[in-house]
């Protein structure tokens, strides 16, 4: 019976000739150091990958190289692990690359591990037992500080068993990934079989992919399709969050893919230049870090020139932890929450590490201090998918935001996505606005206020209007007409606003004229109702009620406003009872002969052609009547009584 293949990574660390190929080798059969130039020089160059069973559980194992020239190729292979096997040669003990190793380990936020202390064959008992006192006082206060040290001989196998026991212990120990995330493989070795095209091999950091699944090489923007998978070394029909996997993709040239590349699904993500990073300086004596300085920036398997820009300072000292902005010379792919390393760009030394906050569009002002602000707490939300999500909502650019949209900057899958806003919504703390548009409550609360501030405003300005039009709100609120139109409703249902001659007005509102409005209204009103099918022009007006043109224009817009008059033309009002009196016309008629020819309807309202045919033409628009060139017909709704 196979091994159950479970998605964790263990791999190895430490300085260059301390015996990590040997021990993965006595470990799993398999001899990592594959290339001509490993095997001429005896180290290892890049990052070697071997199943290993552990109590018939089959984990990943990723070798890494331990020289000091490789530790871009140490960082990209670190990236995908789970727990960690410190390798320390006994006969050397702590050297440079077991420090800065542990150091990288630490900052990419490892918290399991185990000590393998090898060639101890070589040494004499009382060497072996300074070494491992130097180690413990070496460990203490790191995340191996209570690891078990296990002396191994990978020449003699001395010690094996031991060793086997506690890495069985270190497994256990050990949560496997989730794979609820997007899915997103960093690129770690490209290679091409004859007859079966490209090869891509890495740990993915988040999700699952199965054969057949659409993928997308970032930042290329290469589209592909799995043809075949293995784990492990084997066929699968699946691959889960870190598994060692090699993915084939059949139609991609090897040529066009390079480590530091991203496959991942479509729709999620996109290369960026600027991130925004939480930032732990390592706590070293007389070290500081300028404002703007020139870094060498390491996350999945990039690593990528940049400039890191301090969000509150000039200087951050050893040991510090901070926020900070980096703009890198390339475009990479990173998400919320990721890992990276930062060293410096010359001479290059590991100089600190954290989380990645998310992508910006742009350089933040940092000296202000809502954005310092703003940036904290978003630092803080994305340690979980949930509060990542909520604080997506509680700033989404237009007050709502779709699920779409919320799924794209959270890198959350839609399946995930709708548990998460189910869950916000019951505790509430986001709302459910329109199918798939979802507020936050605390949004939700001060667009209303802000929506409630905009009508009282007008009604004091315009006492006589019964409300705003809601073109007229939008511009003024600045928000989306969906979004707005649903805050409204939601006012409505609270009985804070209500809806009045298609406008909108606080509950509270009650329409006030002056005397003199009131009284050139009903004159101007009269006119309208003596004439209903042949309305006067404003200036007629203006002039049967007594008043100057601008007063006459003034009270028609006030009476367009509480909906007594409708313009059918820009030059032609009605009074509303002429509409109302026009259409039981001309359904009555059409209804008993069927149809009815444009120039009748001159003649059925009494009128002259100028003011029929918009007439007629108004009845079009507001769905009474269907034209079929110059004869109209009623539709459907207005056939039967």
């Amino acid at each position: 019976m196979p091994a159950q293949q479970i998605n964790i990574t263990l791999g190895t660390a430490g300085h260059i000739d301390h015996g990590k190929t040997a021990l993965v080798k006595l470990l799993t059969g398999c001899d990592t150091d594959t290339l001509k130039e490993e095997k001429e020089r005896g180290m290892s160059i890049e990052l070697g990958f071997a199943p290993c069973v552990i109590a018939n559980l089959e984990v990943g194992i990723v070798d890494v190289p331990g020289h000091e020239h490789f530790i871009k190729t140490m960082v990209a292979g670190a990236t995908g692990m789970d727990g960690v096997i410190l390798v320390v040669a006994a006969d050397d003990g702590i050297m440079p690359q077991t420090r800065e190793h542990l150091d990288i380990l630490t900052l990419l936020g490892l918290e399991h591990g185990i000590i393998a202390l090898t060639k101890i064959d070589r040494v004499p008992p009382e060497r072996l037992a300074a070494v491992q006192e130097d180690l413990r006082q070496f460990l203490c206060g790191t995340f191996l500080e209570a690891a078990p040290i296990l002396p191994i001989s990978n020449v003699t196998g001395e010690g094996l068993d031991g060793f086997v026991k506690a890495l069985q212990a270190l497994v256990r120990s050990i949560r496997p990934k989730t794979a609820e995330g997007v899915f997103r493989l960093p690129v770690e070795k490209i290679f091409s079989i004859k007859g079966h095209g490209t090869v891509v091999t890495g740990i993915p950091l988040a999700g699952a992919a199965k054969l057949g699944d659409e993928i997308v090489l970032l930042p290329q923007g290469l589209p592909g399709r799995i043809t075949s998978l293995q784990v492990y070394g084997r066929e699968a029909d699946t691959v889960l969050a870190g598994q060692c996997a090699a993915v084939n993709v059949r139609h991609w040239d090897a040529k066009a893919v390079h480590r530091g590349n991203t496959i991942t699904v479509p729709g999620f993500f996109a290369p960026a230049e600027w991130y925004a990073c939480r930032l732990r300086l390592l706590a070293r004596e007389k070290f500081s870090l300028k404002h703007a300085a020139e870094v060498k920036f390491h996350t999945g398997t990039s690593e990528v020139l940049g400039t890191v820009y301090l969000m509150q300072g000039d200087r951050a000292s050893a040991g510090d932890e901070c926020l900070v902005q980096l703009r890198l010379d390339e475009p990479l792919i990173a998400g919320p929450g990721d890992r990276f390393i930062l060293r410096t760009a010359s001479p290059p030394a590991t100089i600190g590490g954290g989380i990645i906050v998310e992508a910006t569009p742009r350089r933040l002002k940092r000296n202000q201090p809502e954005v310092q602000q703003d940036l904290a707490a978003r630092a803080q939300a994305v340690l979980g998918a949930k509060g990542f999500v909520e604080y997506c909502l509680r700033t989404a650019e237009s007050v709502a935001a779709t699920e779409a949209e919320v799924a794209y900057r959270s890198k959350t899958p839609p399946a995930r996505l709708r548990e998460i806003l189910k869950e916000l919504v019951a505790a509430g703390r986001a709302a459910l606005l329109a199918p798939g548009l979802y507020v936050h409550t605390e949004t939700a609360r001060q667009a209303e206020q802000r929506v409630a501030g905009l009508l009282g405003d007008f009604h004091k300005q315009s006492p006589q209007s019964p409300g705003m039009e809601l073109d007229a709100l939008v511009a003024a609120s600045g928000m989306a007409k969906n979004v707005l139109e649903s805050l409204l409703a939601r006012l409505k249902a609270a009985g804070k606003t209500a809806e009045r001659s298609g406008r909108f007005a606080l509950a509270t509102h009650r329409e006030t004229f002056a005397d003199k409005d009131r009284q050139a209204m009903e004159r101007v009103e009269a006119l309208f109702r003596e004439r209903l099918f042949s309305p006067p022009g404003t200036a007629e007006a203006a002039a049967g009620a007594r008043i100057s043109d601008p007063e006459a224009a003034r009270i028609v817009r006030l009476l367009l406003e509480h909906q007594r008059l409708v313009q059918v033309t820009p030059d032609i009002l009605f009074h509303a009872e002429a509409v109302e009196r026009a259409r039981a016309i001309v359904v009555d008629f059409i209804r008993k002969e069927g149809q009815m020819e444009s120039v009748k309807m001159k003649y059925l309202l009494d009128t002259t052609r100028k003011f029929a045919i918009p007439m007629l033409d108004h009845l079009d628009r507001i769905g009474v009547t269907r034209a079929v060139g110059h004869t109209r017909y009623l539709r459907a709704q207005w056939k039967e009584g």
